[in-house]
C-alpha cells in the first residue's frame, strides 16, 4: 500500500524476520556487536535488510539462553537504530517482543518505542 515499514525482532532467537527475508536468519545487532567489540563499530546497512515489498528488517538478538538480560539487548539495539537514523522516513514500526522478558530494562525499551 506504499507504506514505509520496519520490523524489529526483539527476541534472542532472531526469527521474527525470517519469512520477510526468505531465509533462515539474519545477523543480529548484538551478535555483530559482540564480534566487533562494540555496537559503535557497526553500520546500519549490516543489520537492516530489505525484505518482502521493501519492508526493513532488523533483529536485535540477545544473550545466550540463561545468561544476561534480553531487555538490555533490546535497549542496545533500539538505541543503535535511533542513533543511526533507522527511524527516519517510516510510517510504521512493528516490534516483535518476546512475551516473557521480565527484567526492568525492558520497561525502558517501551519508553524508547513510544517516544520516537
Amino acid at each position: 500500500m506504499g507504506q514505509r515499514i520496519m520490523i524489529v525482532g526483539c527476541d534472542p532467537k532472531a526469527d521474527s524476520t525470517r519469512l520477510m527475508l526468505h531465509s533462515k536468519a539474519q545477523t543480529t545487532v548484538l551478535h555483530l556487536a559482540a564480534e566487533r567489540g562494540a555496537v559503535e563499530d557497526l553500520e546500519l546497512e549490516e543489520v537492516m535488510l530489505a525484505g518482502f515489498r521493501g519492508v526493513k528488517c532488523v533483529e536485535s538478538g540477545g544473550p545466550e539462553p540463561g545468561v544476561g538480560c534480553a531487555g538490555r539487548g533490546i535497549i542496545t539495539a533500539i538505541n543503535f537504530l535511533e542513533e543511526n537514523g533507522a527511524y527516519q522516513d517510516l510510517d510504521f514500526v512493528s516490534y516483535d517482543v518476546l512475551g516473557d522478558v521480565v527484567c526492568g530494562g525492558f520497561a525502558k525499551s517501551h519508553q524508547i518505542i513510544y517516544d520516537w
